[in-house]
């Protein structure tokens, strides 16, 4: 009997989220937001999203918008992405108050933005 051969190495590696800097500039204008992004950011950054179930095991608040966004929700904050599972990137859209994202997904679904 032949060993069996080796098909295909499957690496996880963690997500890169792409911008920090997002996060940084809206809890310099609203400062409570600090703790909250900040906690969000520690474990996205260090998890791996194959896809939106993932996703969901992980912050089961979750939704999907626009099939091209993911929100996340932040005590009162929520952070608009987009993952790209393939690439293990997360790209911060926008950060927004609970009534700043509602405004944008009501202007997202009317096709205004």
């Amino acid at each position: 009997m032949q060993p069996r051969q080796k098909i295909a190495t499957c690496y996880t590696v963690q997500v890169h989220v792409i911008s920090r800097k997002a996060l940084v500039d809206f809890w310099a204008v609203h400062p409570q937001a600090r703790a909250p992004l900040a906690a969000w950011y520690r474990i996205v950054a260090d998890v791996r999203f194959t896809d939106f179930a993932s996703v969901r095991r992980t912050f089961n608040s979750a939704d999907t918008v626009a099939r091209d966004f993911v929100v996340f929700n932040a005590n009162s904050f929520r952070i608009v992405t987009a993952i790209h599972y393939n690439r293990g990137k997360l790209y911060v859209r926008h950060v927004f108050t609970h009534s700043e994202c509602d405004r944008w997904s009501t202007r997202l679904r009317k096709g205004l933005s």
